[in-house]
């Protein structure tokens, strides 16, 4: 099952600040859209009763006087704005538009009207929305009524609620800026500190965390910075330590192999039966010393021995090197780096240079190449063999500390890659392993070109 991943603080401020001005937009636009349309309904319903009024008293004058019939009154009403005027006189209908006659009208603003009272209401006619107003004649004659299309109300009111939408979405946009810019601002500490950290966990104890007079921050940056200088005085010291076990075990262990190199240049004077312990006793005696070696070389590296660079040509080393490590000619530099300088500690890409040729050659079934190129970056080393290469699981763990990559083989410590890796980091490069194409592994040592 795939983990979720949550947002981060940085997310979660920002989506709180959109959510915060969506619903403040909200509330706004629905006060406003609720204020208008009311208000806006409000005054056409007393401008239409007012208009409906004066036609009226028209209508009425004119059959109080009998000079035309209703018909031609009713045609004659002024009533610009309505759409149809409609007459109830005597329980008999009149009305000015085809289309709407009096079977448009409700029955129960009929019944208001024809009761006595003024009434209106809004009704739909052929999907348009109409505001019908009723007034009773007087005389209880019957009931004089006039429709006014809303059309333009409702455009009006289309109008506000898109402009109502785009300026809630402004705010929601505007709601994630503001967010985005206060988050980072709030967090900057805390940008600071993932780097801080981030360095510290890269190796670079002298890394500290700077509080830049911030009260909130300076108990926690007191504790971080505390932290890591009894963090570097522990690592430091457990450093020189190994180097001081190192320094003192070279020299029991050069008695240790001279004695060997005696007693093997005697071997044939040995008895038959003590011959082959001593070899095996040869053997460990090997391995220990490239133990005390790498680990006299990996200790000085914690214990922070300095980089001391110089200005070589990169091909020529690495050739040298990497021949001498296989004892054959394994080297070829592409042409177009073969004069190349670089300012580099000769000693330690040396060793990467012999440690990597080495691994491939006592576990990975014999070097089959060492190629100097371009790369993406700088200068690419690379080193191939023909063993059983390395799974992609193990690749990252074959250069952490005695670690054999799986190897069956009791050769080797399991320190020289992980020495590989950390004299790369010291030139700003990087190193990994990948497939070969002709199969085995194929480790790969990238360098900037200006190494800082």
């Amino acid at each position: 099952m795939v983990p979720t991943r949550r947002f981060g603080v940085r997310g979660r401020v920002t989506v709180g600040f959109g959510l915060l001005a969506l619903g403040l937009s909200a509330l706004l636009s629905g006060l406003a859209w609720t204020l208008v349309t009311r208000t806006m309904v409000s005054q056409t319903e007393q401008t239409a009763l007012v208009e409906t009024a004066l036609d009226r008293s028209e209508v009425e004058n004119a059959l109080s006087t009998g000079a035309a019939g209703l018909p031609a009154v009713l045609e004659g009403v002024p009533g610009t704005d309505s759409a149809a005027v409609l007459a109830q006189v005597d329980g008999r209908w009149y009305a000015t538009s085809p289309s709407l006659g009096p079977t448009s009208l409700p029955t129960e603003l009929v019944s208001m009207v024809n009761g006595g009272q003024e009434a209106t209401q809004r009704i739909r006619v052929d999907g348009t929305l109409h505001l019908a107003v009723g007034l009773p004649l007087t005389g209880g004659r019957g009931g004089y009524f006039e429709v006014y299309s809303l059309s333009e109300m409702q455009r009006t009111a289309r109008v506000l609620s898109l402009g109502l939408v785009a300026a809630a979405v402004v705010t929601v946009l505007m709601g994630l800026g503001v967010g985005r810019f206060a988050s980072r601002l709030a967090l900057r500490p805390l940008t600071e500190l993932n780097r801080v950290a981030a360095d510290v966990a890269a190796g670079r104890l002298s890394a500290r965390l700077d509080a830049d007079g911030d009260p909130d921050l300076e108990k926690l940056a007191g504790s971080f910075n505390q932290t890591v200088e009894d963090l570097q005085r522990h690592v430091i010291a457990d450093a020189r330590f190994a180097v001081d076990v190192s320094h003192e075990l070279r020299t029991p262990m050069t008695t240790m192999l001279n004695s060997m190199q005696v007693i093997q240049n005697r071997r044939d004077q040995l008895p038959e039966s003590v011959r082959e312990p001593v070899e095996l006793l040869a053997d460990e005696l090997e391995r220990f010393r490239a133990l005390v070696v790498d680990l006299l070389e990996i200790s000085r590296h914690d214990a922070g021995d300095q980089v001391v660079r110089e200005t070589v040509r990169v091909g020529d080393l690495v050739r040298r090197a990497a021949d001498a490590a296989a004892g054959r000619v394994v080297t070829s530099i592409d042409p177009a780096v073969s004069g190349l300088m670089m300012e580099v500690d000769k000693r330690r890409l040396e060793r990467v240079v012999a440690n990597l040729v080495g691994n491939a050659e006592t576990h990975g079934g014999g070097c089959t190449g060492v190629r100097v190129e371009p790369g993406e970056h700088g200068l690419r080393i690379v080193v191939d063999d023909t063993g059983p290469g390395i799974a992609p699981g193990r690749r990252a763990r074959v250069f952490e500390r005695f670690a054999r990559g799986g190897s069956s083989e009791r050769t080797g410590v399991g320190l020289g890659l992980a020495i590989v890796e950390r004299h790369v980091a010291l030139h700003d490069g990087h190193v990994h392993v990948e497939e070969s194409p002709g199969g085995g592994a194929r480790f790969v040592v990238e360098l900037p070109t200006s190494a800082s």
